[in-house]
């Protein structure tokens, strides 16, 4: 059976969990692509696409040519849970990372607990970063995202507001719909190059 894509293979982030391949989840072994982020997130947007890219740098930096290890990962969030975008950014971090709250998987005997990875630091000058930590290690980096850098079309803010106050026609929401995700297209094939940043 064929299933059709959404958004292209690439780019593509994969990686190895010790605890799927426990449990009998193939091999553990695990690819992952922006489709999958949006069927989590319900949608596609440029914060849901800029949580991909953050999570595929900080993998590329902190493992290099070995692969990522899903649950050796931990994520701090610099701002609050409910802050702007960092409600459904940390849920793509999750998905991809494992790194949970506190509601996390709490493992076994032991190992693979998931628990407590992700954490939400309010305050302080880090505001809008993201630290990723390579748990084994104790590597670390920040990352910054910035999707202004890819604009979008000027008519889509205009077009939202007429659909959002039922005024828009087909004409209008087709052209928001097909402006919306030619950005987010556009924000994937960077890559990151643009828009993901070190600090």
């Amino acid at each position: 059976m064929s299933v059709s894509l959404m958004f292209p293979e690439k780019p593509a982030i994969r990686l190895y969990d010790p605890l799927g391949d426990l449990l009998g989840a193939g091999d553990g072994v695990f690819s992952y692509t922006f489709d999958d982020v949006a069927k989590l997130s319900g949608h596609a947007c440029p914060t849901v696409a800029g949580g991909f890219l953050l999570v595929k740098r900080a993998l590329e930096e902190l493992w290099g040519d070995e692969m990522p290890q899903r649950g050796d990962i931990r994520v701090t969030v610099y701002g609050a849970q409910d802050e702007g975008t960092n409600g459904p950014i940390s849920q793509v971090f999750t998905l991809l990372t494992g790194a949970a709250a506190d509601n996390g998987f709490h493992g076994l005997g032991g190992r693979f607990a998931r628990n407590g990875l992700l954490r939400f630091q309010p305050g302080g000058p880090n505001a809008g970063a993201f630290r990723f930590e390579r748990i084994s290690t104790g590597d670390s980096l920040m990352l910054a995202y910035d999707p202004g850098v890819i604009p979008p079309a000027p008519t889509m803010g205009g077009d939202l507001g007429s659909i959002l106050q039922g005024a828009g026609d087909e004409d209008t929401v087709r052209r928001f719909r097909d402006a919306w995700r030619d950005r987010v297209l556009r924000i994937l094939a960077d890559e990151g190059r643009s828009t993901v940043h070190r600090l």
